[in-house]
């Protein structure tokens, strides 16, 4: 059961303080919030936070420029440290909220609360806490999320800043985490040492495309291609990081299908869940490595060893350069108006408004084709 105390109350005097020494404190009407350790994850960037410090941030959640998901504010929520103080002329307006929420509780519910399975959350309680009931977050998750059924899906797609743990085995659970820095210590050398093998074996001139069909009309492939069949398995590999990522991480598992359920959650559900578990951000390694060999596998039957091995270390190269950015699209504060920033955007919009487009994470590119671009948000100019 949730405490019924009631939250804390800050002065003016006091948030001004805090924010003075460092704290980034903002409100939505008396709703106090501590984004001091959300600043360098807001995809609008650290300063444009740190510049809404000791505000009301009311009128800039409908935006413009971006006018925030039902799920940012749900995040939001979990920030949650207190009310302002009424009393000042900064908080009339305050004054007249509570007046609205007293004669209009369902819109203000609408506004400030949210609904969970039929239940409207009251004010004094921290929002965030309750879909959270529906799982023992002090227990293993892989194996409860089976029995949400129907509820999962919503459940899965309402993020939460927290850490999860899968497994009851501390060893697979180990095996489950990785920080970012693997990756790159892991795969490069590989890639390294592969485009070496590619480009030396391909110097030796034996390579020839359609060797298997036909000795008389077949092409040789020189060292010189090798760059180019490098960025081949580049491109390939992100159509497949598209084709994985929507169709597979993104597929709907049925509601009455335990096992798919947990396949879901195991496989990409939990990044949703908590998209800023630094440890779940990227592939590890174990599990990377079938996936890889799988792979290989494919195009050393499709491909001449050697020009397979080339497309092979492309794609390889395309992975790790994606699972560093998919770290840094989280994680990094890029500056505004760079490649980068405007993919951190796209991306964070994915997890919290558009699960079901967004789909390209190093690029957009394949969103276009696929129709499957999030649109560009528009605002009605006001007479």
């Amino acid at each position: 059961a949730m405490a019924t105390a009631g939250p804390r109350s800050f002065s003016a005097a006091e948030v001004r303080a805090r924010c003075a020494q460092g704290a980034c404190l903002v409100s939505c009407r008396r709703r106090l919030y501590d984004l001091s350790g959300f600043v360098r994850l807001h995809p609008g960037g650290e300063q444009l936070l740190r510049r809404r410090a000791g505000t009301d941030v009311s009128a800039a959640l409908d935006g413009p420029p971006h006018r925030h998901s039902e799920n940012a504010r749900r995040w939001l929520e979990q920030y949650y440290v207190g009310d302002i103080e009424p009393g000042d002329e900064q908080t009339t307006a305050l004054g007249a909220w509570e007046g609205f929420a007293a004669q209009n509780p369902a819109a203000a519910a609408q506004l400030c609360a949210w609904h969970w399975d039929g239940l409207w959350v009251p004010q004094h309680y921290n929002p965030c806490l309750l879909p959270q009931d529906l799982v023992d977050w002090q227990k293993p998750l892989l194996w409860q999320v089976g029995y949400l059924g129907e509820k999962y899906d919503e459940w899965v797609h309402q993020p939460v800043d927290r850490p999860i743990r899968l497994f009851h085995s501390d060893f697979l659970e180990f095996l489950s985490k990785t920080a970012w820095y693997v990756v790159f210590l892991v795969w490069t050398p590989v890639v390294l040492y592969l485009s070496w093998v590619s480009y030396t074996s391909l110097a030796q001139g034996n390579t020839r495309l359609f060797s298997s069909f036909t000795t008389e009309y077949s092409i040789p492939v020189h060292k010189y291609y090798f760059p180019f069949i490098f960025l081949l398995g580049m491109v390939l590999w992100s159509l497949l990081e598209y084709l994985i990522h929507r169709f597979v991480f993104h597929m709907k598992p049925p509601a009455s299908n335990y096992y798919l359920i947990t396949l879901h959650f195991l496989l990409h559900g939990q990044h949703h869940k908590s998209p800023f578990d630094s440890s779940r951000l990227v592939f590890p390694p174990v599990p990377a490595s079938l996936v890889i060999g799988f792979f290989y596998g494919v195009l050393r039957l499709l491909l001449p060893e050697v020009l397979g091995l080339s497309v092979f270390v492309g794609g390889l190269c395309g992975y790790v350069i994606y699972d560093m950015m998919h770290y840094y699209l989280h994680y990094g504060s890029p500056k505004k108006g760079t490649y980068l920033y405007g993919l951190k955007a796209y991306h964070v919009k994915h997890h919290f408004e558009h699960q079901k487009s967004g789909f390209g994470i190093s690029t957009r590119f394949w969103d276009y084709p696929f129709r499957t671009l999030i649109p560009e948000e528009t605002f009605k100019k006001e007479d």
